[in-house]
């Protein structure tokens, strides 16, 4: 039942992620892209305190630097992905960050000779080319843009990898804490370098940010490095790709994006990959019956 309760908060998780696409879409029509950053990260440590701040008296030295880490991670991931896009288009963008589903297995086997299941890499490439055939819409031809938003990925890969390890000893609640922390000093600090401390807001812009901080950053944080107690990161990875259909399929609902043939494949694949993960625990039991029947014949 835990197993499928942390799948659940994932499926949420990606459901809130698919919509913040629509909501940063909005966002960006009156912030800049560090602004935005900076105001979901600050104001999703301001809730999270308000909610768990008796936690702060229990944080250890353990907790701190995991989640400092976690911290780093984040930030390095979404400003990439910033300023990939100021070189690359959005569909390349989306499509080069989801490599992280890929990338996940094989960042286990290297750091931690964890054996890669055949399973996860058929579901994981599975789960990449639905996302390719829903996002994809330009040429192939690799710039400074595509460069950066492969390295989004590795930053998000190592951000699930390691969510998913810390969450196993640590509470996730409170490495969830530490995370937000230090993302928004990172991400206030960008905003200071850059220039990019607003003169006013438009309360578009300020509503927009206040949904992400709210449900795209504190809540759908909270729901995955709590799901990561109950799943695996690959399992984990597979699922939260969905934010590609979502994303998709909101767009069509609220932005009037037009629905091809090419976006449905790419969907119906991604859903594919994902019964391939919740199927394998099944799929492994049949094996070892089927080798168990057969030593004893």
């Amino acid at each position: 039942m835990k197993q499928y309760t942390g799948d659940v908060m994932l499926l949420v998780t990606a459901i809130i992620w698919g919509s913040g696409f629509v909501v940063t879409d909005i966002a960006l029509q009156y912030l800049t892209p560090y602004q935005i950053m900076a105001g979901r990260f600050v104001l999703a440590t301001i809730l999270l305190t308000m909610i768990f701040g008796f936690k702060i008296n229990t944080l250890t030295k353990s907790v701190l630097w995991k989640g400092a880490i976690l911290g780093i991670f984040l930030f390095l991931a979404f400003v990439l992905q910033t300023v990939g896009l100021q070189y690359t288009t959005p569909s390349k963008n989306a499509f080069l960050t989801a490599v992280n589903v890929v990338l996940v297995p094989i960042i286990a086997y290297l750091f931690y000779k964890r054996k890669i299941d055949r399973y996860e890499i058929f579901g994981s490439s599975l789960a990449l080319v639905g996302i390719g055939l829903l996002s994809i819409q330009s040429s192939l031809k690799v710039n400074i843009g595509d460069v950066l938003s492969l390295a989004c990925a590795v930053a998000f890969a190592f951000d699930i990898f390691y969510t998913n390890l810390f969450v196993k000893k640590e509470d996730p609640i409170s490495l969830t804490f530490v995370q937000f922390i230090t993302a928004s000093l990172l991400s206030v600090v960008a905003v200071l370098v850059k220039g990019d401390i607003p003169t006013s807001l438009e309360s578009e812009g300020v509503y927009s940010v206040l949904y992400l901080a709210v449900f795209s950053t504190t809540i759908a944080y909270i729901f995955q490095n709590k799901a990561h107690q109950y799943t695996t990161a690959t399992k984990a990875a597979i699922i939260l790709s969905t934010e590609s259909f979502f994303g998709m399929l909101l767009s069509v609902l609220f932005l009037h994006e037009v629905l091809s043939g090419r976006m449905v494949t790419g969907a119906v694949l991604i859903m594919i990959a994902i019964l391939i993960a919740e199927l394998k625990p099944s799929l492994n039991k049949n094996q070892s019956a089927k080798k168990i029947v057969l030593s004893d014949s």
